[in-house]
């Protein structure tokens, strides 16, 4: 079962329309890997409702540079980190253009709520704000 982390807590899935890879089309949502081609993300179909980026990993940070890219080209859907994405990565996941993460079950319980909330305020502690002071 997964769970999905979003700046209130943990919340269960509201998702209802499916996922389909960025070639074989059919589905509101596009699943996209860690190694998807940055052109590639020109092909996204139009009406996408959301994109999901695999994390087979806490140290594969490529999804971070997709779903940034995907917000630069202009994407205003829901863009969702999947797969193994840690609490200490939440602020960062937030300022690159994730709305969510989901997290199985297991990740959950070693990583409760609490931790990933008190990375909520993912905007106030940016180096770059602490700058502008």
């Amino acid at each position: 079962m997964s769970v999905i982390v979003t700046d209130a807590g943990f919340r269960p899935d509201d998702w209802q329309g499916g996922f389909a890879t960025l070639g074989e089309g059919g589905a509101p949502g596009v699943d996209l890997p860690p190694d998807t081609d940055p052109a590639a993300l020109d092909r996204l179909p139009e009406g996408v409702e959301m994109v999901r980026i695999a994390f087979p990993s806490s140290a594969d940070g490529r999804g971070f540079t997709l779903a940034r890219l995907l917000r630069l080209r202009g994407y205003r859907g829901r863009i969702r980190a999947h797969g193994h994405v840690i609490a200490d990565q939440y602020a960062m996941a937030r300022r690159c253009g994730f709305d969510e993460v989901e997290i199985d079950a297991a990740l959950a319980a070693r990583q409760p709520e609490e931790q990933w909330r008190a990375r909520a305020r993912w905007q106030a502690h940016d180096y770059q704000a602490r700058l502008r002071g």
